[in-house]
Protein backbone atom coordinates (compact mmCIF):
# COMPACT_ATOMS: atom_id res chain seq x y z
CA UNK A 1 0.00 0.00 0.00
CA UNK A 2 1.34 3.19 -1.22
CA UNK A 3 1.03 5.94 1.69
CA UNK A 4 0.17 9.78 0.89
CA UNK A 5 3.22 12.08 1.09
CA UNK A 6 3.32 14.04 3.89
CA UNK A 7 4.79 17.38 3.46
CA UNK A 8 5.67 19.58 7.32
CA UNK A 9 5.71 23.18 7.20
CA UNK A 10 8.16 23.59 9.53
CA UNK A 11 7.83 27.41 9.23
CA UNK A 12 3.99 27.48 10.52
CA UNK A 13 4.92 24.61 13.06
CA UNK A 14 7.67 26.84 14.71
CA UNK A 15 5.10 29.37 14.66
CA UNK A 16 2.88 27.77 16.79
CA UNK A 17 4.96 25.92 18.78
CA UNK A 18 6.30 29.14 19.66
CA UNK A 19 2.45 30.74 20.58
CA UNK A 20 1.78 28.12 22.54
CA UNK A 21 5.04 28.41 24.45
CA UNK A 22 4.16 31.80 24.62
CA UNK A 23 0.25 31.48 26.05
CA UNK A 24 2.16 28.84 28.57
CA UNK A 25 4.17 31.62 30.20
CA UNK A 26 1.79 33.81 30.55
CA UNK A 27 -0.58 32.04 32.41
CA UNK A 28 1.92 31.67 34.71
CA UNK A 29 3.16 35.10 35.17
CA UNK A 30 -0.92 35.59 35.33
CA UNK A 31 -1.10 33.15 38.23
CA UNK A 32 1.86 34.60 39.55
CA UNK A 33 1.06 38.08 39.76
CA UNK A 34 -2.31 37.01 41.05
CA UNK A 35 -0.14 35.60 44.02
CA UNK A 36 2.10 38.82 44.17
CA UNK A 37 -1.38 41.01 44.48
CA UNK A 38 -2.98 39.04 46.78
CA UNK A 39 0.10 38.80 48.84
CA UNK A 40 0.46 42.56 48.24
CA UNK A 41 -3.13 43.43 49.14
CA UNK A 42 -3.20 41.14 52.42
CA UNK A 43 0.38 42.83 53.76
CA UNK A 44 -1.60 46.45 53.30
CA UNK A 45 -4.85 45.11 54.87
CA UNK A 46 -2.71 44.27 57.65
CA UNK A 47 -0.72 47.19 58.30
CA UNK A 48 -3.56 49.21 57.82
CA UNK A 49 -5.15 47.22 60.76
CA UNK A 50 -1.77 47.34 62.70
CA UNK A 51 -1.37 51.55 61.76
CA UNK A 52 -5.71 51.62 63.16
CA UNK A 53 -4.95 49.57 66.20
CA UNK A 54 -1.72 51.90 66.85
CA UNK A 55 -3.75 55.00 66.70
CA UNK A 56 -7.00 53.50 68.80
CA UNK A 57 -3.64 52.93 71.76
CA UNK A 58 -2.38 56.46 71.40
CA UNK A 59 -5.88 57.97 71.57
CA UNK A 60 -6.21 55.78 74.92
CA UNK A 61 -3.28 56.49 75.84
CA UNK A 62 -3.73 59.95 75.14
CA UNK A 63 -7.13 59.70 77.25
CA UNK A 64 -5.28 58.31 80.33
CA UNK A 65 -2.69 61.13 80.34
CA UNK A 66 -5.35 63.57 80.38
CA UNK A 67 -7.22 61.58 83.37
CA UNK A 68 -3.89 61.52 84.86
CA UNK A 69 -3.12 65.31 84.71
CA UNK A 70 -6.39 65.95 85.91
CA UNK A 71 -6.29 63.72 88.95
CA UNK A 72 -2.87 65.42 89.97
CA UNK A 73 -4.21 68.86 89.67
CA UNK A 74 -6.72 67.90 91.43
CA UNK A 75 -4.54 66.80 94.22
CA UNK A 76 -2.50 69.83 94.24
CA UNK A 77 -6.05 72.27 94.49
CA UNK A 78 -7.76 69.70 97.03
CA UNK A 79 -5.47 67.36 98.78
CA UNK A 80 -1.83 67.06 100.30
CA UNK A 81 -0.24 69.63 98.38
CA UNK A 82 -2.61 72.49 99.36
CA UNK A 83 -2.31 71.25 102.98
CA UNK A 84 1.19 71.02 102.63
CA UNK A 85 1.62 74.89 101.85
CA UNK A 86 -1.05 75.37 104.28
CA UNK A 87 1.17 73.54 107.05
CA UNK A 88 4.29 75.60 105.76
CA UNK A 89 2.19 78.67 106.86
CA UNK A 90 0.56 77.61 109.40
CA UNK A 91 4.53 76.87 111.15
CA UNK A 92 5.56 79.80 109.99
CA UNK A 93 3.07 81.92 111.93
CA UNK A 94 3.41 79.69 114.83
CA UNK A 95 7.15 80.46 114.65
CA UNK A 96 6.98 84.15 114.18
CA UNK A 97 4.30 84.36 117.48
CA UNK A 98 6.05 82.47 119.52
CA UNK A 99 9.59 84.59 118.98
CA UNK A 100 7.02 87.56 119.43
CA UNK A 101 5.20 86.30 122.74
CA UNK A 102 8.64 84.88 124.05
CA UNK A 103 10.36 88.51 123.62
CA UNK A 104 7.17 90.43 124.78
CA UNK A 105 6.91 88.28 127.54
CA UNK A 106 10.74 88.76 128.61
CA UNK A 107 9.94 92.24 128.09
CA UNK A 108 6.94 92.31 130.53
CA UNK A 109 8.91 90.33 133.40
CA UNK A 110 11.52 93.56 133.12
CA UNK A 111 8.79 96.13 133.47
CA UNK A 112 8.05 94.10 136.75
CA UNK A 113 10.91 94.71 137.80
CA UNK A 114 10.49 98.47 137.82
CA UNK A 115 6.97 98.58 139.16
CA UNK A 116 4.05 96.25 140.57
CA UNK A 117 1.40 98.11 138.18
CA UNK A 118 0.88 96.15 135.31
CA UNK A 119 -2.78 94.88 135.69
CA UNK A 120 -3.34 96.31 131.88
CA UNK A 121 -0.60 94.85 130.43
CA UNK A 122 -0.81 91.16 131.92
CA UNK A 123 -4.25 91.27 130.76
CA UNK A 124 -3.26 91.98 126.95
CA UNK A 125 -0.79 89.15 127.66
CA UNK A 126 -3.46 86.81 128.58
CA UNK A 127 -5.57 87.55 125.41
CA UNK A 128 -2.71 87.04 123.37
CA UNK A 129 -2.40 83.46 124.68
CA UNK A 130 -6.21 82.95 124.05
CA UNK A 131 -5.73 84.09 120.27
CA UNK A 132 -2.75 81.77 120.16
CA UNK A 133 -4.80 78.67 121.45
CA UNK A 134 -7.35 79.31 118.94
CA UNK A 135 -4.71 79.40 116.13
CA UNK A 136 -5.67 83.05 115.35
CA UNK A 137 -2.34 84.16 114.97
CA UNK A 138 -2.86 87.29 113.24
CA UNK A 139 -4.54 89.08 116.50
CA UNK A 140 -2.40 87.53 118.99
CA UNK A 141 0.27 88.85 116.79
CA UNK A 142 -1.56 92.60 116.84
CA UNK A 143 -2.31 92.36 120.26
CA UNK A 144 1.46 91.49 121.37
CA UNK A 145 2.66 94.58 118.87
CA UNK A 146 0.64 96.47 121.22
CA UNK A 147 1.56 95.44 124.24
CA UNK A 148 4.73 95.60 123.61
CA UNK A 149 4.21 99.38 122.64
CA UNK A 150 2.80 99.95 125.87
CA UNK A 151 5.36 98.43 128.23
CA UNK A 152 7.92 100.63 125.98
CA UNK A 153 5.29 103.39 126.85
CA UNK A 154 5.60 102.53 130.74
CA UNK A 155 9.20 102.03 131.02
CA UNK A 156 9.76 105.43 129.49
CA UNK A 157 7.28 106.75 132.26
CA UNK A 158 8.74 104.98 134.93
CA UNK A 159 11.79 106.78 134.29
CA UNK A 160 11.18 110.35 133.22
CA UNK A 161 9.06 110.27 136.94
CA UNK A 162 12.26 108.70 138.67
CA UNK A 163 13.34 111.27 141.50
CA UNK A 164 16.50 111.40 144.14
CA UNK A 165 15.19 111.75 147.75
CA UNK A 166 16.00 115.17 148.49
CA UNK A 167 17.80 114.28 151.50
CA UNK A 168 20.73 112.04 149.27
CA UNK A 169 23.72 114.49 149.25
CA UNK A 170 25.67 115.28 146.52
CA UNK A 171 29.42 113.75 146.94
CA UNK A 172 31.76 112.91 144.27
CA UNK A 173 34.08 111.15 146.06
CA UNK A 174 33.56 107.27 147.17
CA UNK A 175 33.41 106.60 151.02
CA UNK A 176 36.67 105.16 152.56
CA UNK A 177 34.80 102.86 154.15
CA UNK A 178 31.50 101.36 154.66
CA UNK A 179 28.64 101.91 152.94
CA UNK A 180 27.37 104.99 151.55
CA UNK A 181 24.09 106.30 149.22
CA UNK A 182 24.90 109.63 147.41
CA UNK A 183 24.39 111.69 144.26
CA UNK A 184 26.99 112.06 141.94
CA UNK A 185 26.75 114.88 140.02
CA UNK A 186 27.99 114.76 136.46
CA UNK A 187 27.44 116.89 132.89
CA UNK A 188 24.19 118.98 134.61
CA UNK A 189 22.99 115.68 135.91
CA UNK A 190 22.36 114.16 139.08
CA UNK A 191 22.90 110.29 139.12
CA UNK A 192 21.76 107.94 142.74
CA UNK A 193 24.43 105.44 143.66
CA UNK A 194 24.55 102.92 146.52
CA UNK A 195 28.38 101.44 147.10
CA UNK A 196 30.41 99.95 149.97
CA UNK A 197 33.89 100.12 150.18
CA UNK A 198 36.30 97.43 151.72
CA UNK A 199 39.83 98.06 152.58
CA UNK A 200 41.64 95.32 150.99
CA UNK A 201 44.36 94.95 153.61
CA UNK A 202 41.39 93.45 155.78
CA UNK A 203 38.96 92.30 153.39
CA UNK A 204 38.80 89.39 151.11
CA UNK A 205 37.36 89.66 148.22
CA UNK A 206 35.56 85.94 147.18
CA UNK A 207 33.44 85.18 144.32
CA UNK A 208 30.95 82.24 145.69
CA UNK A 209 29.15 79.74 143.60
CA UNK A 210 25.92 77.40 144.21
CA UNK A 211 26.78 75.11 142.01
CA UNK A 212 30.32 72.94 142.56
CA UNK A 213 31.21 72.81 138.95
CA UNK A 214 31.10 73.81 135.59
CA UNK A 215 26.47 73.72 135.20
CA UNK A 216 24.87 73.84 131.62
CA UNK A 217 21.34 73.62 132.42
CA UNK A 218 18.69 73.79 135.65
CA UNK A 219 21.92 75.26 137.98
CA UNK A 220 21.26 75.90 141.82
CA UNK A 221 21.07 79.00 142.87
CA UNK A 222 20.79 80.98 145.92
CA UNK A 223 19.95 84.61 147.42
CA UNK A 224 22.26 87.18 148.09
CA UNK A 225 21.78 86.84 151.31
CA UNK A 226 22.71 83.02 151.97
CA UNK A 227 26.03 83.51 150.23
CA UNK A 228 26.78 86.63 152.49
CA UNK A 229 25.75 84.17 155.53
CA UNK A 230 27.49 81.45 154.69
CA UNK A 231 30.72 83.35 153.77
CA UNK A 232 30.32 85.41 156.98
CA UNK A 233 31.05 88.52 154.85
CA UNK A 234 30.08 91.96 155.83
CA UNK A 235 28.45 92.82 151.67
CA UNK A 236 27.75 91.21 148.93
CA UNK A 237 26.90 91.92 145.33
CA UNK A 238 25.02 89.97 142.33
CA UNK A 239 27.47 88.49 140.37
CA UNK A 240 28.06 87.90 136.42
CA UNK A 241 25.10 87.68 133.37
CA UNK A 242 23.28 84.19 133.65
CA UNK A 243 20.26 82.80 132.20
CA UNK A 244 16.78 83.16 134.44
CA UNK A 245 14.92 80.26 134.81
CA UNK A 246 11.46 82.59 134.52
CA UNK A 247 13.01 83.51 130.20
CA UNK A 248 11.66 81.03 127.91
CA UNK A 249 14.31 81.69 125.95
CA UNK A 250 16.86 80.22 128.73
CA UNK A 251 15.05 76.97 127.96
CA UNK A 252 17.36 74.36 128.02
CA UNK A 253 19.80 76.34 129.91
CA UNK A 254 18.15 77.66 133.21
CA UNK A 255 20.34 79.35 135.21
CA UNK A 256 23.73 78.86 133.49
CA UNK A 257 26.20 81.34 132.86
CA UNK A 258 28.95 80.79 130.77
CA UNK A 259 31.88 83.50 131.29
CA UNK A 260 34.69 82.37 133.25
CA UNK A 261 34.82 82.37 136.98
CA UNK A 262 37.28 81.14 139.74
CA UNK A 263 35.00 80.15 142.93
CA UNK A 264 36.47 80.60 146.75
CA UNK A 265 37.47 76.69 146.47
CA UNK A 266 39.74 77.24 143.47
CA UNK A 267 37.39 75.83 141.08
CA UNK A 268 37.01 77.44 137.56
CA UNK A 269 34.01 77.10 135.70
CA UNK A 270 33.44 77.30 131.98
CA UNK A 271 37.68 76.53 131.37
CA UNK A 272 37.54 75.35 128.21
CA UNK A 273 34.92 78.09 126.10
CA UNK A 274 37.06 80.32 127.83
CA UNK A 275 40.48 79.73 126.21
CA UNK A 276 40.33 82.54 123.62
CA UNK A 277 37.39 84.79 125.17
CA UNK A 278 37.73 88.94 124.88
CA UNK A 279 35.62 89.27 127.87
CA UNK A 280 36.82 91.39 130.37
CA UNK A 281 37.80 89.91 134.07
CA UNK A 282 38.86 91.06 137.39
CA UNK A 283 41.20 88.94 139.62
CA UNK A 284 41.23 89.11 143.75
CA UNK A 285 43.84 88.03 145.72
CA UNK A 286 45.59 88.36 149.26
CA UNK A 287 45.44 92.35 149.27
CA UNK A 288 45.34 93.37 145.98
CA UNK A 289 42.92 93.71 143.14
CA UNK A 290 43.85 93.00 139.13
CA UNK A 291 41.68 93.56 136.15
CA UNK A 292 42.57 92.81 132.37
CA UNK A 293 40.75 93.46 129.47
CA UNK A 294 40.06 89.96 128.17
CA UNK A 295 39.79 86.66 129.87
CA UNK A 296 42.39 84.77 127.76
CA UNK A 297 45.09 87.39 128.84
CA UNK A 298 44.44 85.22 132.63
CA UNK A 299 45.55 81.66 132.87
CA UNK A 300 44.20 79.10 135.33
CA UNK A 301 45.73 80.28 137.80
CA UNK A 302 44.84 78.75 141.66
CA UNK A 303 46.97 80.97 143.90
CA UNK A 304 44.73 83.81 143.89
CA UNK A 305 41.29 83.86 146.39
CA UNK A 306 38.64 84.46 143.30
CA UNK A 307 38.15 85.64 139.94
CA UNK A 308 35.28 86.31 137.73
CA UNK A 309 34.42 87.80 134.15
CA UNK A 310 31.73 89.68 132.84
CA UNK A 311 31.18 92.78 130.58
CA UNK A 312 31.85 95.40 129.18
CA UNK A 313 34.96 97.11 131.24
CA UNK A 314 33.66 100.48 132.43
CA UNK A 315 36.75 102.18 133.67
CA UNK A 316 40.12 101.42 132.77
CA UNK A 317 43.58 103.39 134.02
CA UNK A 318 40.82 105.94 135.67
CA UNK A 319 39.09 106.84 132.10
CA UNK A 320 35.56 105.55 131.20
CA UNK A 321 36.46 102.94 128.35
CA UNK A 322 32.71 102.22 126.92
CA UNK A 323 30.52 104.48 125.36
CA UNK A 324 27.87 102.03 124.11
CA UNK A 325 27.94 99.17 121.49
CA UNK A 326 24.33 99.44 119.77
CA UNK A 327 22.42 96.60 122.23
CA UNK A 328 19.36 97.79 123.24
CA UNK A 329 19.73 96.38 127.07
CA UNK A 330 22.81 98.44 127.43
CA UNK A 331 21.34 101.38 126.20
CA UNK A 332 18.23 101.41 128.13
CA UNK A 333 17.99 103.04 132.05
CA UNK A 334 17.97 100.84 135.01
CA UNK A 335 19.98 100.03 137.95
CA UNK A 336 23.53 98.99 137.02
CA UNK A 337 25.85 97.01 139.18
CA UNK A 338 29.29 97.18 139.35
CA UNK A 339 32.95 96.29 141.13
CA UNK A 340 35.64 98.69 140.92
CA UNK A 341 38.65 99.80 142.59
CA UNK A 342 41.23 102.51 144.00
CA UNK A 343 44.06 102.67 145.33
CA UNK A 344 43.82 99.57 148.00
CA UNK A 345 40.01 99.98 148.24
CA UNK A 346 37.44 97.68 146.65
CA UNK A 347 33.69 98.99 145.80
CA UNK A 348 30.78 96.54 145.18
CA UNK A 349 27.80 99.28 144.42
CA UNK A 350 24.58 100.19 142.02
CA UNK A 351 24.30 103.24 139.70
CA UNK A 352 20.61 103.57 139.52
CA UNK A 353 18.52 104.74 136.41
CA UNK A 354 21.53 104.88 133.93
CA UNK A 355 22.66 103.22 130.95
CA UNK A 356 25.76 101.05 131.23
CA UNK A 357 27.86 103.97 129.15
CA UNK A 358 26.47 106.35 131.68
CA UNK A 359 27.15 104.00 134.93
CA UNK A 360 30.84 104.33 133.62
CA UNK A 361 30.84 108.08 133.36
CA UNK A 362 29.23 108.40 136.91
CA UNK A 363 32.19 106.04 138.24
CA UNK A 364 34.94 108.03 136.27
CA UNK A 365 33.40 111.15 137.92
CA UNK A 366 33.73 109.39 141.45
CA UNK A 367 37.40 108.67 140.97
CA UNK A 368 37.46 104.76 139.95
CA UNK A 369 40.73 103.56 138.62
CA UNK A 370 39.15 100.48 137.37
CA UNK A 371 35.61 99.30 136.69
CA UNK A 372 33.54 96.56 136.04
CA UNK A 373 30.80 95.85 134.76
CA UNK A 374 27.92 93.15 136.80
CA UNK A 375 24.46 91.74 135.82
CA UNK A 376 21.68 94.18 136.41
CA UNK A 377 17.64 94.18 135.68
CA UNK A 378 16.02 91.90 137.83
CA UNK A 379 19.30 89.87 139.38
CA UNK A 380 20.53 93.38 140.85
CA UNK A 381 21.05 93.03 144.78
CA UNK A 382 23.24 95.04 147.08
CA UNK A 383 23.81 93.59 150.64
CA UNK A 384 24.99 95.33 153.58
CA UNK A 385 23.95 94.73 157.02
CA UNK A 386 20.60 93.78 154.99
CA UNK A 387 19.68 94.45 151.54
CA UNK A 388 20.18 98.26 150.75
CA UNK A 389 19.07 96.88 146.70
CA UNK A 390 17.02 93.54 146.22
CA UNK A 391 16.50 91.13 147.17
CA UNK A 392 16.55 90.41 143.28
CA UNK A 393 16.21 86.80 141.87
CA UNK A 394 18.31 84.12 143.58
CA UNK A 395 21.38 84.15 141.78
CA UNK A 396 24.12 81.51 140.28
CA UNK A 397 27.27 83.34 142.12
CA UNK A 398 27.84 86.40 143.34
CA UNK A 399 30.76 88.57 144.85
CA UNK A 400 31.35 89.03 148.28
CA UNK A 401 33.43 91.23 151.15
CA UNK A 402 34.84 89.16 154.10
CA UNK A 403 37.02 90.06 157.15
CA UNK A 404 40.54 88.44 156.75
Amino acid sequence: MKFPKVVIDWKNLFKAVVLLLFLAILVWQTNSTEQTLETYYQTTTQLSTAQQNLSSQSAILQEQLQITKAALDDLKSQDQYLINKDLEATISAIETTYTQAVTTYEDLLKLKELTSKTTDEDKAFTQSLVYLSKRNYASASATLKTLQSKITAAKQEIISTFTIPENVPVNNSPPGSGFSTQQVSMGGSNYLVSLVAGDLGSTRVLVDTASDQTCGNDCPTLSLADYVSRNGAYAGINGSYFCPASYPSCAGKTNSFDTLLMNKNKVYFNSDNNVYSSVPAVIFGDGWIRFVGRSQDWGRDTGIDSMIANQPMLVSGGQSVFGGDGDPKKGSKGPRSFVASKGNTVYIGVVFNATVAESALVLQTLGMENALNLDSGGSTALWYSGYKVGPGRNLPNAIVLARK
